[in-house]
């Protein structure tokens, strides 16, 4: 009886496995790892390692400002004198004891110089570290556009392939019906076997491009698609630049902490000051009585002008890579506008291009297969058609790389606002 029942059911689990994987409508899809969007990449930089480097390092100077504040340490100093002599000296019966603190006294500006000199330096790494954080967010805009822009060339070969495909398979009809010779189905096979070995080649570029994405976004696996585009996102209008680049900005601090130091080392030719208060004991008499003291060193020998020259060569060191910066700032951002500019117009172009090559091709095929056109001239339409796609995408990574130079200049993330 059980079995009875059993078999039955068997038969309808079996036909519904069945139907599920063989209705396209009910069978499980494979799982895509799509790429996080580009805002997702940019709202996750402070967690990447180089801005993590890079905000470490700022803290660490701001902990040397903070250190720079302290005043030097006392130390205690106890004595015993007149002992272990001869006649009324010996043992310890007639000791002198003393007990006294010293106080290094930070005199003639030193500790204000040291405390100007840390606290520059911490604005110029507060200032690097701004800077490291664009330059990732130009990394990831450019490793990200890199990415698309493989995917999108391994389409254009698949598709190119299709179309090489087709028009063997075309050649081969008209061969077969005597009316083109063998060689040009030689000649089509040929194509076919090159297109897709373009097709393997774009397909490893595109794993690799995908690979140094996930390796950028911390991802666990690498990614196998890209959501939203950004090669097809037209950048805004380039800003006044009244305002400094970062790196200026950077040269700039360099420089005052530079200055500051030169202060420290010249501060540090001046003497150095103790002061000691104490109190000593007559042990003969048993009195007792203060002991006030001042130590001053004498700037004989050391009076550190290595130090200071040294100084005063990396103020200079400075200033020259201020001078650099100013100028290829200058010339940088030049450049990058009128690059930007040139890639929106090589863009626009570029997309005519594909809209004429694509009706080109159509008509060729047209025109092929009706018999008025050579296998020749619908070659030279697909490879027009494949060299102008190819040439729309390259317009389109240029533009990025024009976006990604000029924000890179404006202290901002590429596509986005400055900050």
């Amino acid at each position: 009886m059980l079995t009875q029942l059993v078999r039955p059911l068997l038969a309808v689990g079996l036909l519904v496995t069945a139907l599920l994987f063989a209705s396209p409508s009910l069978a499980v899809e494979p799982v895509v790892d799509t790429a996080p969007t580009y805002e997702d990449l940019i709202a996750r930089l402070d967690a990447l390692p180089s801005s993590l480097e890079a905000v470490a390092r700022y803290d660490a100077a701001v902990a040397r400002a903070d250190q720079a504040r302290a005043l030097p340490n006392p130390s205690i100093a106890y004595d015993m004198e007149n002992v272990y002599g001869t006649g009324p000296y010996n043992g310890i019966g007639n000791a002198e004891t003393t007990l006294s603190v010293n106080q290094p006294l930070e005199l003639f500006g030193q500790r204000s110089a040291r405390v100007q000199a840390a606290r520059s330096d911490a604005d110029a790494a507060g200032l690097r570290r701004e800077q490291v954080r664009w330059q990732v967010a130009a990394q990831v805009a450019l490793v990200y556009a890199e990415a698309e822009a493989a995917a999108r060339r391994h389409e254009l070969a698949a598709e190119a392939l299709s179309l090489a495909e087709q028009d063997a398979r075309g050649v081969a009809a008209m061969v077969e019906q005597g009316r083109e010779a063998t060689l040009r189905d030689i000649q089509a096979q040929s194509e076919v076997a090159s297109a897709r070995a373009a097709v393997d080649e774009a397909s490893a570029l595109r794993d690799a491009a995908f690979a140094r994405l996930s390796a950028i976004a911390l991802l666990d696996r690498p990614v196998q698609a890209i959501g939203a585009s950004l090669l097809d996102r037209a950048p805004g209008t380039p800003q006044a630049g009244d305002a400094d680049p970062l790196a200026v900005q950077v040269a700039q601090a360099e420089l005052v902490t530079a200055g500051r130091l030169v202060t420290v080392e010249r501060r540090r030719a001046r003497p150095d000051v103790n002061a000691s208060l104490g109190m000593r004991r007559y042990r003969d008499t048993g009195d007792e009585a203060f002991t006030v003291g001042i130590e001053l060193t004498v700037p004989l020998f050391d009076r550190n002008r290595g130090g200071i020259r040294a100084a005063y060569a990396e103020e200079r060191a400075a200033e020259a890579r201020l001078i650099a910066q100013q100028q290829e700032a200058r010339a940088g951002r030049f450049a990058a506008v009128a690059a930007l500019a040139a890639s929106g117009s090589r863009t626009r172009a570029a997309d005519n291009g594909v809209a004429a090559a694509e009706e080109a091709y159509r008509l060729s095929r047209i025109g092929f297969e009706a018999g008025r056109i050579s296998q020749l001239e619908l070659r030279s339409t697909r490879a027009a058609l494949i060299a102008s796609r190819n040439a729309a995408v390259d317009a389109r990574i240029a533009r990025v790389r024009a976006e990604i130079d000029l924000a890179r200049l404006e202290g901002r993330a590429p596509f986005g606002d400055s900050r």
